[in-house]
């Protein structure tokens, strides 16, 4: 997770002193590949089924303290109440026609959460469950045109809407069991995002997002197999939320940058 974050911090700041050399209102790349940092948090309320079973087991080993120095002993950390996430995804990038884009690509999602209970005996012992994603997705994005926008500056703005495919590995495992997610043919849920093309370099073209998903998957599995005192049901969860990332892309094949308009010169010249 440290990399991906990294791998941010460094797009940013390549992408600031890019530019300062920003010459192109737009992204000229007419098929490119990009690779697409990003940080989510996930919409995942399911997480209570784990908290509830880490209170479960603290007091189950305050109860086996037989005197108030085992008692003492006996602690607990708690599940963080957000799931924060670095999901990367990389793909394919084809222009249409000018700033109209569509895009195939596959996410890589990893959360894993994990926490330490103390028992009477000061032992340790770990628990944990990770949501693991693997998101294929459709996207279609459409620039703004600058006279649309009331703010200056030449970058471009933009929307994009995505549809989701979920591949097999889209699963959560913990320490109780493991649970994999059904691959339907429609699709999984959608996701939409407004973009900035922050700056773009040659062939290199890197914007800004921030968007939101709803990535719906549901088990054949229950919680209760994998959780203790679960619920008793066919489980269901989503793998999308709030993200904020960086698409960094390199063209393939790009349009011709356009020729400026020279003065001649000749007609300053004086007549002989």
């Amino acid at each position: 997770m440290k990399v991906l974050l990294n791998i941010l911090l460094v797009a940013i700041l390549a992408a600031s002193a890019m530019a300062a050399e920003e010459t192109s209102t737009r992204d000229r790349s007419r098929l490119s590949i990009f690779l697409q940092p990003a940080v989510s948090f996930l919409d995942f309320p399911e997480r209570e089924y784990f908290q509830n079973a880490i209170d479960t087991l603290y007091r189950s080993f305050r109860e086996d303290a037989v005197n108030e120095s085992e008692s003492l002993s006996v602690a607990k950390q708690d599940f963080q109440k957000v799931n924060f996430c670095f999901p990367i995804s990389a793909g394919l990038q084809y222009q249409l026609f000018k700033d109209n884009f569509i895009s195939a690509g596959v996410s890589f999602i990893y959360d894993n959460e994990s926490v330490v209970l103390t028992d009477r005996k000061n032992r340790t012992h770990n628990y944990s469950y990770t949501i693991q994603g693997m998101p294929l997705f459709l996207e279609y994005r459409l620039g703004i045109p600058r006279n649309f926008m009331t703010l200056s500056g030449e970058s471009l703005f933009s929307i994009a809407v995505r549809w989701y495919w979920v591949l097999p590995g889209t699963e959560i495992y913990t320490t109780w069991g493991q649970m994999d997610a059904k691959t339907p043919l429609l699709g999984a849920g959608f996701g939409v995002s407004v973009g900035y093309l922050i700056a773009n370099w040659k062939s290199f073209n890197i914007y800004g997002d921030i968007g939101f998903s709803s990535i719906k998957v549901e088990s054949d599995k229950k919680f209760s197999k994998i959780v203790p005192d679960g619920p008793d049901k066919k489980a269901k969860w989503n793998i999308g939320g709030l993200t904020m990332q960086v698409r960094i892309g390199f063209g393939l094949w790009n349009e011709p940058e356009p020729v400026e308009d020279k003065d001649d010169d000749d007609d300053d010249k004086p007549e002989e």
